[in-house]
């Protein structure tokens, strides 16, 4: 097969290879392992930030990775620049409050730029209510600084994916807890979805009732089942009817 050709066939198997490394399950044809191997893909991160001292620590971490290549950018503008120009492009991350960015503009902006391109958001000290707002306006994630190495690296390697990463505590955070079942308190958001499970909605339903990405809703019934020690969600519905919570 030509060299062109094998590569076009990795990128198109591309996300099933990091599913894989994610540990995450998937059907793999014979020989679509073999040929990523082969054509020695790798993956090209683009960083922007305003910190240097950040920004080179970031991209140290990432360059550990043998498959991982990083750019680098010191503002909004120069990664701007950089995307535009860039053809092989798989997953930008932007500082959110450096210089040009301007919240959701700049999201918007990079994402108009690099249709079909992952786009997350890096930052040190943003509150949960911009994590909503980033991941609702279609951010690929939101990478707080504070995240270790390993948990960085497994973002990436989940955002190239085609998935959404948003850290747990982040969405679970300053929530004052409403009710409690099997001994456990839940917070506001999470007896609202466990109200719709219990109405049998499927996470994408519940997404949509309440104006949440679906990453987000998946995120709160797994907090959910670990909290009243369901084993799926009939057993979560169960234990709310049981208790007579709704």
């Amino acid at each position: 097969m030509a060299a062109d050709a094998k590569l076009r066939l990795a990128r198109a198997f591309k996300w099933r290879h990091y599913k894989t490394v994610l540990g995450l399950p998937f059907l793999c044809q014979e020989g679509e392992a073999s040929l990523l191997i082969e054509t020695g893909f790798t993956m090209r991160i683009l960083i922007a930030d305003d910190h240097q001292l950040v920004r080179d620590a970031i991209a140290g971490f990432l360059r550990q990775e043998p498959d991982f290549m990083v750019d680098l950018a010191a503002d909004f503008a120069e990664a701007l620049a950089l995307a535009r120009q860039a053809d092989d492009l798989d997953v930008i991350l932007l500082d959110w409050t450096m210089p040009g960015m301007n919240g959701l503009e700049g999201l918007a902006a990079m994402r108009a730029a690099r249709p079909g391109t992952p786009v997350a958001i890096l930052s040190g000290t943003a509150p949960r209510s911009v994590a909503d707002a980033v991941l609702a306006a279609g951010a690929a994630g939101f990478l707080p600084k504070t995240m270790s190495t390993r948990t960085l690296i497994a973002a990436v390697r989940f955002m190239v994916a085609g998935e959404v990463y948003a850290p747990m505590e982040m969405l679970t955070e300053r929530e004052a807890p409403t009710a409690t079942l099997a001994g456990a308190q839940l917070t506001e958001r999470e007896t609202e979805v466990l109200r719709y499970l219990c109405e049998g909605l499927a996470n994408k339903e519940i997404a949509r009732r309440i104006d949440l990405q679906e990453v987000t809703v998946k995120l709160h019934v797994k907090t959910l089942y670990r909290k009243i020690g369901a084993r799926n969600r009939t057993h979560a519905a169960m234990l709310a009817k049981q208790a007579g919570l709704f």
